[in-house]
């Protein structure tokens, strides 16, 4: 299972040795998240930064390339992450930051790590406690071991796109090249299917049930004994992409971190634009 529903974690947070709760509100563009976690958060939730803390410094690697583990095992470890022990991450809502903390403690080894469905919009609509106290966790002792989920480069994405699929995760108008509002140059990796995250979600932005996601996923070319993988802008969309082929039974998915603001880094690499891959 992926998901953890907010009654489940309530019970949970009620044991003696809960969960370790971690709060990963982002928002592209800002405002900070931790502003939102001051005002209010989860009982015993410990803030954790996308940009800083889930991600390495951008440049020709992305915007959100991959983090450095020694960096990332000593956040992981103030945070309270404890080896073999359950984490529970959330964000506002729409499952994209706290799929991108799913996605870094799968990779650094931790397999124990859920995400709340619906995250802290979810929490409040159903009357559950929040707090605005500061938290002090206990000292983790997690051991980032990278590679616990596959990541693709730039070659390995080109090869992929090829030779499997690669779905790129962005609004349509980006993945055509009709518009780029981020990164310098638009248009898609050739041979790459446009299936916008937006599609795995209902009308509420939570995850679709499971036979629903498969059918979606065929219908973009995923099938049985095809590699996949997802790239989006920066690695974060993609993340949830990923997060749910998980969820649809395609455990093997990649991701690539360094997404389209690494492609562009390279003027060589070609750009496709229109609806076709």
């Amino acid at each position: 299972m992926t998901l953890i529903d907010a009654a489940t974690l309530a019970a949970q947070l009620a044991d003696a040795d809960p969960p370790t709760v971690l709060d990963v509100r982002w928002r592209l563009g800002g405002p900070p998240g931790r502003e939102a976690y001051q005002a209010g958060h989860l009982p015993g939730a410990v803030f954790v930064d996308l940009d800083a803390d889930l991600s390495g410094a951008p440049g020709a690697g992305g915007r959100h390339p991959l983090p450095d583990p020694g960096a990332l095992e000593a956040t992981l470890r103030a945070a309270g992450v404890r080896a073999g022990h359950p984490v529970v991450a959330y964000d506002d809502g729409d499952g994209q930051a706290a799929a991108r903390l799913w996605w870094v403690l799968r990779w650094a080894g931790h397999d124990d790590v859920r995400v709340l469905d619906g995250g802290f919009a979810a929490w409040r609509a159903q009357g559950r406690p929040v707090t605005a106290d500061e938290v002090t966790p206990g000292p983790g002792d997690i051991v980032v071991r990278p590679g616990g989920l596959p990541v693709l480069d730039a070659a390995g994405a080109a090869d992929l796109a090829r030779a499997g699929v690669l779905l790129d995760a962005r609004v349509t108008p980006r993945y055509r090249g009709e518009t780029e509002p981020v990164d310098p140059v638009a248009g898609h990796i050739p041979g790459a299917v446009n299936l916008p995250a937006a599609d795995l979600a209902g009308p509420d932005g939570r995850l679709r049930p499971a036979e629903e996601l498969v059918a979606a996923f065929e219908a973009a070319g995923v099938t049985a004994g095809r590699p996949v993988g997802a790239y989006c802008g920066s690695g974060v969309t993609a993340a949830r992409t990923v997060f749910a082929l998980h969820a649809a039974g395609r455990t093997d998915a990649a991701l690539y971190v360094g997404s389209w603001s690494n492609w562009v880094a390279d003027p060589d690499r070609p750009v496709a634009t229109g609806d076709k891959p």
